[in-house]
């Protein structure tokens, strides 16, 4: 078994950009190499921008490229929350959004031919009778928005399509999918390049000075330019401290199994869609193009990885596939995902030339892309959707950096508890 993810392993080959040196020009310094920044560079590059893109690491080194890989409708908040958040009409606003997001990245795979292993299809678990009842609202108020793609499965079809006796019912949504994450960031950074966009890696950003130009420093060279997207999430450290207060950076892990073969892993998920169950806590599987079975899940909210990863991850799994007993795991590895308070995504500005995206909350493999999309058309002076996801109010972790962690970790014990019951 190996550290190294199973993506890295798979991946399309690194686009081994060099680092920053000197100074550059541009209308638009994009920092960050994920979904969201990448998007945010190709839509501008698009636009006519001449645009820079830093990257501390290498392109899809954060979540982007480490994620669960589920592309999936509307928010983890929930559509309750965000109707109570910013109004109803607003809420739904925001709902087409999602539901764009999902068209905006089948359009984006087919037009830069991305190979990223994409498929159609995912369904929500529920383990409890309760859960059931919340699978069965959730179907009521997507038919309300007017999205007609989730079916209610009962025990016996869930049964027909997973090989396990762990659910009692499913609601499956023909309208959301799963992809390789890293192989789709790869491509729509391949995408920017090609549309103009200068792309630099292992250029970590040490100082954003706001003004008219901004300018963002690196180890060995400056950027000047009109207009700075944060791109961050999780990974925003020093560049601002209002932006880090709020939001939470959460560890999750996954385990990739040796290859199943084409006969097993399509008797244990029948047809090639993402499962993911309802628990806080959740936990979320799905095939692999080379018949291997991805399980995720297992949340650590004190950032420290106290057991061992892939034991733990592995139990995890046979809970749901038992007969897998006799199988190796070949890959475990985890990352962070940024949450904020209410769980909805935290877009806006901090400076009137300064953008900033981040909160996707474990929902971004869709709504990266979306959101790049916004930031475009705002620096475009069409501000308006992107001003509909500023409007949602947030506040900030509590306990400062000293205490929130600990703090967190306290409310999280609460869930997890209700999870059990």
């Amino acid at each position: 078994m190996t550290n190294q993810s199973y993506y890295v392993a798979t991946a399309n080959g690194a686009l081994n950009r060099p680092a920053l040196s000197g100074t550059v020009r541009a209308d638009v310094c994009v920092i960050g190499g994920g979904i969201s920044g990448c998007s945010t560079a190709l839509h501008l590059a698009e636009r006519g921008y001449k645009v820079v893109l830093l990257e501390a690491e290498h392109i899809g080194w954060g979540a982007s490229g480490r994620s669960g890989g589920q592309a999936l409708v509307g928010f983890a908040c929930g559509q309750e929350k965000l109707d109570a958040l910013v109004g109803p009409d607003d809420a739904r606003k925001l709902w087409d959004i999602s539901v764009e997001a999902l068209d905006l990245l089948r359009e984006r795979v087919a037009r830069h031919s991305i190979d990223c292993d994409l498929h159609w299809g995912a369904m929500h678990v529920a383990i409890k009778p309760r859960q059931r009842d919340e699978l069965i609202a959730e179907r009521e108020q997507a038919e309300r928005l007017g999205y007609r793609k989730l079916e209610l499965l009962e025990r016996p079809e869930v049964e027909a399509l997973l090989q396990t006796h762990r659910y009692c019912a499913g609601l499956l949504d023909s309208g959301s999918g799963h992809l390789h994450p890293l192989n789709y960031t790869l491509g729509l950074a391949r995408a920017a390049s090609d549309a103009g966009v200068e792309i630099f890696e292992h250029s970590r950003v040490k100082h954003l000075a706001n003004g008219d130009p901004c300018i963002v420093t690196t180890e060995a060279g400056e950027v000047r330019a009109n207009f700075v997207a944060l791109c961050c999430n999780a990974y925003v450290g020093g560049l601002s401290s209002a932006l880090r207060a709020r939001i939470m950076p959460v560890a999750t892990y996954i385990v990739a199994t040796e290859p199943l073969g084409e006969q097993r892993i399509t008797e244990l998920i029948r047809e090639n869609i993402a499962v993911s169950d309802t628990n806080f806590v959740l936990d979320y599987f799905r095939r692999s193009a080379d018949h291997r079975l991805l399980f995720g899940g297992r949340v650590s909210y004190s950032g420290i990885d106290a057991f061992d990863t892939a034991r733990a991850t592995r139990k995890r799994m046979l809970k749901v596939f038992p007969q897998l007993r006799d199988v190796r795991v070949d890959y475990a590895w985890g990352g962070f995902v940024d949450i904020t308070m209410n769980r909805a995504p935290d877009f806006g500005r901090v400076a009137p030339n300064v953008y900033y995206l981040q909160g996707f909350s474990g929902h971004g493999i869709a709504l990266t892309g979306i959101a790049g999309k916004l930031v475009a058309e705002a620096i475009s002076g069409q501000a308006e959707r992107f001003d509909l996801f500023a409007k949602i109010p947030h506040r900030n972790f509590p306990g400062g950096p000293l205490f929130r962690t600990p703090t967190l970790v306290l409310a999280m014990a609460w869930y997890r508890m209700r999870d059990w019951l």
